[in-house]
């Protein structure tokens, strides 16, 4: 069974196994406005947690794409150096960004699952 957490930086990873796929929340995509631009890390780049992996910009600003976990690049998603504007279509679906393999599970624990996210945005 898959799940998906929430960073505070409004980065998602959805969980299957010991892969975790990893994009930006509605919320981020929304404050972001129109993407233009997504650069991606490579396959077998090392990420750490809280540490950057990519770059997303939009017509109004440019944004770093944090990893919630530390880990190995195991697949990008090409189709958004096509077609950036599909993280204002489809955030949590078709625009994700990259999947990672997770090195340390205990990591997963400080991020939010979906609700906890839900009340952490609306305090913003």
């Amino acid at each position: 069974m898959t799940k998906i957490l929430f960073s505070e930086d409004h980065e998602y990873i959805r969980i299957d196994g010991n892969i975790g796929t990893v994009g930006i929340s509605d919320y981020a995509q929304k404050a972001l406005g129109d993407v233009v631009y997504v650069e991606l890390p490579k396959i077998g780049a090392k990420v750490a947690k809280g540490g950057q992996a990519g770059v997303v910009e939009s017509v109004k600003s440019a944004s770093e794409l944090y990893s919630p976990v530390t880990g190995e690049v195991v697949e990008v998603n090409n189709d958004l150096a096509k077609d950036p504007a599909l993280v204002n279509q489809d955030p949590l679906g078709k625009a994700w960004f990259f999947k990672v393999k997770i090195a340390n599970d205990s990591e997963l624990s400080g991020l939010k699952d979906e609700s906890s996210y839900d009340a952490y945005i609306k305090g913003l």
